[in-house]
């Protein structure tokens, strides 16, 4: 989730990550267009983005790849200490100000009050959950997630299982072990969407071994993606890849064949997008939109969530209709876009810059 170092088994020309941070923005604003629908339209068969969670797959997928781009070369190096105090820097920072924006929504939501239901003691419950990333689902009322104040948090636990599984073992593997993980990594992957009928699982207590079984193909498939250098030179361009990637979130969903095609697009299709991704060219403006997106999709995924909360509560009591939500719906995607710019520059950043300097200093 951030611009990786060039490597001397990969080109180190610029295109071949910027599409990547172009897709990886795209993903971001679809998850969030993917919530709104959700509370809009919960059946999913009448829903366009009805597979919007599939995102997250691209997202783990995308991971495996860019975490061995920067560091299979240089991990033996830097020791383990240094690569997981470099992940908890480059994802911490956001997961505290999503967690802080939760608990203000939490306390001050004008429309329903959850704080006079829980209670302070469990309001304190739910920030140590979300910030030390212990899984608490407490609102059963609002879908049992395990993260309450800040849903999208359950992913970043199971990025957290990756990274220290790659800096432990996964980056020490031959590729023909990698490739046996893998390929039982799809079988688990098949039997997760074949008992929860879909991928749409690791989000809630009842579902929560789903997100890793998620993220145990998709990181590694990532990886191989990176180790077997499959980069496919294309002249797609960012706006044709990103088509390609919007027919996988925009796909019909089928409540009889979810279990089949949904791991089937996680197995093939998105390690497809990411070799196609890698190995597409853009033009300089271009890169720079890329670039953009890239830097703004993890704020956008991380706080976006309190403010979904703040829909379901209008949208529950108000009752909008279409005209109202045609608007509305694209003005705070907007809206959201712009906070997680302002987010980035004015806290993410700075954060980050200052506590790489303490870490340096401390070597």
């Amino acid at each position: 989730m951030s611009a990786v170092p060039s490597s001397p088994t990969l080109s180190t020309t610029r295109p071949h990550l910027e599409v990547l941070d172009g897709l990886r923005g795209l993903a971001a604003v679809a998850v969030v267009v993917f919530h709104f629908m959700e509370i809009i339209i919960p059946d999913s068969s009448k829903n366009f983005i009805g597979h919007g969670y599939l995102a997250v797959d691209f997202f783990f997928c995308l991971s495996g790849f860019v975490i061995a781009y920067a560091y299979d070369n240089r991990i033996a190096g830097m020791g383990f200490g240094r690569f997981i105090a470099l992940r908890l820097i480059r994802l911490h920072p956001l997961i505290l100000i999503g967690t802080v924006i939760g608990l203000v929504e939490f306390l001050f939501d004008p429309l329903v009050d959850l704080h006079a239901v829980y209670g302070s003691g469990n309001a304190v419950l739910l920030v140590l959950s979300s910030a030390l990333l212990i899984p608490y689902p407490l609102v059963k009322e609002r879908y049992a997630n395990i993260y309450h104040l800040n849903p999208p948090t359950w992913s970043l636990l199971w990025e957290y299982v990756a990274s220290i599984f790659y800096a432990l073992l996964l980056f020490r593997l031959r590729n023909k072990v990698l490739w046996a993980l893998t390929v039982v990594a799809a079988v688990v992957l098949f039997y997760a969407a074949y008992h929860f009928k879909n991928l749409a699982a690791g989000w809630s207590g009842e579902t929560f071994w789903g997100g890793g079984a998620r993220v145990f193909f998709s990181f590694l498939a990532g990886m191989l993606v990176y180790r077997s250098q499959w980069i496919l030179p294309s002249r797609l361009g960012l706006g044709g890849v990103s088509i390609l990637l919007l027919l996988a979130l925009l796909s019909p969903f089928s409540d009889q064949y979810n279990w089949l095609t949904e791991p089937l697009i996680a197995i093939f299709y998105f390690p497809f997008l990411i070799a196609l991704g890698a190995g597409t060219q853009v033009s300089d403006r271009l890169a720079a939109v890329c670039t953009f997106s890239g830097e703004i999709s993890y704020p956008l995924y991380i706080i976006h969530y309190p403010f979904i909360w703040l829909f379901y509560s209008y949208f529950q009591i108000q009752k909008p209709g279409t005209n109202q939500l045609s608007v509305l719906v694209p003005l705070a995607t907007g809206a959201l876009l712009l906070m997680a710019y302002l987010t980035l520059i004015w806290l993410d950043i700075p954060i980050r810059r200052r506590l790489k300097h303490w870490l340096d200093k401390a070597r």
